[in-house]
């Protein structure tokens, strides 16, 4: 099918899934709102939650729409895709935030368990990822699919292995995607983000809240923003697609200054 034109409002459109609660989807949506564009909000439970900050967003003269459904079922993403175009005629970026962060030791994780980290944290970037490339390839301007993975698939630590299969998939579908998709639309790109802690759970510790922040390479604790900040970059960046992108403070590269991590005996201490 040839590329068709997006003329019919020349104001771009970016929908961010699981930007209905007040996480960090939400804070992507409302960064690329605040800088001109549209915003699809995406809720599964959280419609309440949404529904309240598209009010929010009109009050600052964000237009928006709610989608809601299950990211992992076969049909909402093709649905979501028909709505929007339905409502702005075009989708220009989707950033994949929608998903869940359970845990439990090796023990007592089951099969339901993996499938449940795997079709929402994989299988729902992909459903909704296909819809919006295959919609942005009929596009003459593209468009840009931004996936989130995690830093610490390269680096996993205990009690979350379910939760690294569901998210281990993502670096894999970044460049298996950029690649489906430009080769039909050289204007799509598809990029990811890998973030490090960025949202900190409020019950913990300020004592485990200060490690967090000491195994930073920069010393400091990430934040929503940064992930906005960093999506927003790929999404209107021109030149880069299949790239996995760490936000991570510098934890990738760094294991902390901790002494198990010198392993040659005649390295100096520092």
């Amino acid at each position: 099918m040839p590329a068709t034109s997006n003329a019919v409002d020349s104001k771009p459109v970016v929908w961010v899934t699981g930007s209905g609660s007040p996480r960090v989807g939400q804070c992507v949506a409302e960064f690329f709102g605040i800088r001109g564009y549209r915003v699809v909000i995406h809720a599964h439970h959280s419609l309440n939650e949404a529904q309240r900050f598209a009010e929010n967003l009109a009050q600052n003269g964000i237009e928006s729409l709610v989608v809601q459904g299950a990211v992992e079922e076969a049909d909402f993403a093709k649905s979501a895709v028909s709505k929007i175009l339905d409502s702005f005629g075009r989708l220009d970026v989707l950033v994949n935030s929608a998903a869940i962060w359970n845990w439990q030791p090796l023990e007592e994780t089951t099969k339901a368990d993996v499938q449940r980290q795997f079709e929402v944290n994989s299988l729902g970037s992909f459903l909704c990822s296909q819809a919006a490339g295959l919609q942005m390839v009929k596009q003459v301007s593209g468009g840009s699919i931004i996936l989130i993975g995690d830093w610490a698939v390269h680096r996993p630590y205990r009690d979350f292995a379910a939760y690294f299969v569901g998210k281990g998939s993502i670096e894999t579908m970044t460049r298996s995607f950029a690649v489906e998709l430009a080769l039909r639309n050289p204007a799509v790109r598809v990029n990811s983000i890998l973030p490090g802690p960025v949202m900190l759970d409020p019950k913990i510790s300020d004592s485990k809240a200060e490690s967090i922040r000491n195994q930073s390479l920069l010393k400091r604790h990430g934040e929503p923003k940064h992930v906005a900040q960093a999506a927003y970059f790929l999404a209107n960046h021109e030149f880069i697609t299949g790239v996995c992108l760490p936000v991570d403070g510098g934890r990738s590269v760094y294991p902390g200054s901790t002494d198990d991590a010198i392993a040659h005996p005649t390295l100096p201490e520092h």
